[in-house]
């Protein structure tokens, strides 16, 4: 079934830099970097995306997953923490003049041990987007077969 696009006003907020591993000063290094070679294993390739998540606030909107492309059940990517499952939806993140395809990424929070988002707050893993910052404004095109979103 081919996408069919919702455009979604948003804006780049703070998440809680352990995807990206910034928080613990190595940038590069953190959970996403980490989670990548189990998902390629699943047949998802991320490699050309950048090792961390671009959180989006669509607030006052409401996301769900409802229909995901991907879902990768039971992965074990550390032995530090329990397995989680993860869902992937194809997306688009258009900033100023730059237009990158990249996946909704949704660890389900039944398997997540912490760092949980609002469903205000949308992760999304994409290529790195130059001049992006918190606070900048950006769009999203998420499938509407695959997301719900609610005003």
């Amino acid at each position: 079934m081919p996408a069919r696009w919702i455009r979604i006003p948003g804006v780049v907020c703070a998440g809680y830099g352990v995807a990206s591993g910034e928080s613990g000063g190595d940038p590069g290094r953190g959970t996403v970097a980490a989670q990548l070679p189990h998902f390629r294993a699943r047949g998802l390739d991320l490699a050309h995306c950048f090792p961390g998540t671009l959180n989006v606030s669509i607030a006052p909107r409401l996301w769900t997953m409802v229909r995901p492309r991907h879902i990768f059940p039971e992965v074990r990517w550390s032995s530090d923490v329990p397995v989680e499952t993860f869902s992937f939806s194809p997306c688009r993140v258009l900033a100023a003049d730059v237009q990158v395809d990249g996946y909704v990424y949704y660890p389900h929070p039944e398997t997540k041990p912490d760092h949980f988002h609002p469903p205000t707050v949308v992760e999304i893993i994409a290529p790195f987007i130059e001049g992006l910052s918190h606070g900048s404004p950006l769009e999203l095109m998420l499938d509407a077969h695959e997301v719900s979103v609610t005003e």
